[in-house]
C-alpha cells in the first residue's frame, strides 16, 4: 500500500511538473534548462515539444548506460516509461494552456513565475515519492558516482551546458535566439528554491501519508536505545549564548560527573561520513549567513535522492547522526549542533540552555581573544545572529525559547549552582 501511494503521488508529481514546464514555456521567455534543448528542436523541426522531450529523455538513458556499463541498474530501465508519460503530459497541457499566448512583458513575467511555482511544487512532490529519478537528474548522478565528482558542481554544469547547446542549436538552425532567454536563468535558479519551500513547510505530509515507515524509523530508534540499556536520564546536550562560557561550563561539568565530553570530537566523527575536512565542517558548521540565500544557491541539490545534499545540509545531517549515536551510549554531555532539537524525542536527555548578560559575555570574548571591548561586541553580535539563524533554519524553532529546553540557566550564577541545578534534574 505504502508503494502504490508513492507511485501516485509520483504520477501526479509529474503531471504538475508537466503543467509548470509547459506554462514556463508559454510565457515566451525561454523555458527550464533541461526542456531548453527539447524546446529549440520543437520550434524547428516538425515535432511537438513532448516528443523530442521524450527523445532527449532516451539519449540521456542511452549515456547513463554507457557511463554505468554494469553498474547500470535493471530499475533505470522505468526511466523510459515515465519519459514517454511525461511527455505525453506536456503535450497534453501545451494545449490546455493554449489560450496563454502573452504579449505585455509583465504578463509573461507573471506566467513563468506562476509557471516556476507549479514546477517547484511538482518536483517536491517528485521528492516526497521518492521512487524514480528523472532522466536529467539521474544522468547527473551517473557522472558523480562514475567520476567522484561533486553534485551541486555537475548538476550546475549540466544545466549550463544545456542552455548554452539549445541556444547554439538555436542559432544554427534558425539563424536567432529563439527559446532560451531570461526565463530559463530564472527558472533554474527559482524551482529547486520553491521546491525546498515546500518540503520545508510540509514536512508533516510525509508522516501523514507514510505513517508505517515513519512508524518503522521511530521503532529503530527505540529498538537501539533499548539495546543500550538507557535507563533515567543520562544525557547532556547544551545549547549557548556565544560568550556565555556554555564550552567550559559543559566540560566542567563532564568532568565533575565522571561523563564524557563532546563538542569539536564531533567534527572528527563527522569528517568520517561526510568526506569533508575537518577544517571545511568547522568552518561551515552551526552558521548560516542568510537562509533565503542558501535555499536559492543550494537548490541545485535538490532531487529524489536523498545522498545528494548540499554540503552545509550532508554537515547537519551527518553530526546529528553522530549526536544520536552518542545519546545511545549515555553518559555524555553533548554542546551544541542543535543537540536539543536532534534528541528532542529522547528520553534519557536533559536539554539545557545556558546565557549570560550581554556585558559579561562581551568581556569573556574580550579576554579570550585579547581584544578591544567594542571589538568583541560586533563578535557576540554577529556570531549570535549566525548560530540564530542556522538554528532556525534547521528546526523551525526559535533559539534560546525556553520551551525547547528542561533548564534555561543564566551562565553568571557560577558553575556550583549550575552542577546543583543539572544534578536536581537529572536526579543525581
Amino acid at each position: 500500500m505504502d508503494k502504490l501511494k508513492r507511485y501516485l503521488i509520483f504520477l501526479v508529481g509529474l503531471f504538475v511538473n508537466s503543467l509548470g514546464v509547459s506554462l514556463i514555456t508559454k510565457a515566451n521567455l525561454g523555458t527550464s534548462p533541461i526542456s531548453s534543448i527539447p524546446y529549440v528542436l520543437s520550434l524547428n523541426f516538425p515535432f511537438t515539444l513532448g516528443n523530442f522531450t521524450i527523445f532527449f529523455s532516451i539519449f540521456l538513458i542511452v549515456l547513463q548506460l554507457i557511463i554505468l556499463r554494469k553498474n547500470f541498474k535493471l530499475e533505470h530501465i522505468l526511466q523510459i516509461p515515465v519519459s514517454i508519460v511525461f511527455g505525453y503530459f506536456i503535450d497534453l497541457t501545451m494545449l490546455l494552456f493554449y489560450w496563454v499566448n502573452p504579449e505585455m512583458y509583465v504578463m509573461k513575467i507573471v506566467y513563468l513565475l506562476i509557471g516556476c511555482l507549479i514546477l517547484g511544487f511538482g518536483v517536491y512532490m517528485e521528492v516526497l515519492a521518492d521512487v524514480v529519478m528523472l532522466p536529467g537528474e539521474s544522468f547527473v548522478r551517473a557522472i558523480v558516482l562514475t567520476w567522484k565528482t561533486n553534485f551541486g558542481t555537475t548538476k550546475i554544469c549540466f544545466d549550463v551546458s544545456m542552455a548554452v547547446i539549445a541556444a547554439v542549436l538555436s542559432f544554427v538552425f534558425a539563424g536567432r535566439l529563439d527559446g532560451v532567454r531570461e526565463g530559463t536563468v530564472i527558472a533554474a535558479l527559482l524551482v529547486g528554491f520553491i521546491a525546498r519551500l515546500f518540503g520545508k513547510k510540509f514536512a508533516f505530509v510525509k508522516t501523514m501519508l507514510f505513517p508505517e515507515t515513519v512508524q518503522e524509523e521511530q521503532q529503530r530508534e527505540q529498538a537501539a536505545q533499548t539495546q543500550h540499556g538507557i535507563q533515567g536520564k543520562n544525557v547532556i546536550a547544551i545549547g549557548r549564548q556565544f560568550g556565555s562560557g556554555g564550552h567550559d561550563i559543559g566540560k566542567a561539568l563532564a568532568e565533575k560527573l565522571g561523563y564524557d565530553f563532546y563538542d569539536a570530537e564531533i567534527i572528527q566523527m563527522a569528517a568520517g561520513t561526510t568526506g569533508y575536512t575537518p577544517e571545511f565542517i568547522k568552518k561551515n558548521e552551526e552558521i548560516m549567513t542568510n537562509s533565503l540565500l542558501y535555499d536559492l544557491v543550494n537548490q541545485m541539490y535538490l532531487n529524489s535522492n536523498s545522498q545528494d545534499e548540499a554540503p552545509k545540509d550532508k554537515i547537519f545531517a551527518a553530526e546529528s547522526k553522530v549526536v544520536r549515536e552518542l545519546a545511545e551510549k549515555g553518559n555524555c554531555v553533548i554542546v551544541g549542533r542543535c543537540a536539543d532539537y536532534v534528541l528532542r524525542n529522547s528520553e534519557n536527555c536533559l536539554k539545557v540552555f545556558f546565557s549570560a548578560p550581554l556585558e559579561s559575555r562581551i568581556k569573556r570574548v574580550s579576554k579570550r581573544q585579547n581584544i578591544s571591548e567594542k571589538e568583541a561586541k560586533t563578535v557576540v553580535q554577529k556570531n549570535e545572529k549566525l548560530r540564530a539563524d542556522n538554528y532556525r533554519y534547521y528546526t523551525r524553532r526559535m533559539w534560546g525559547a525556553a520551551g525547547n529546553f528542561d533548564l534555561s540557566l543564566n551562565t553568571d550564577l557560577g558553575e556550583d549552582y549550575i552542577e546543583i541545578c543539572i544534578r536536581g534534574a537529572m536526579k543525581l
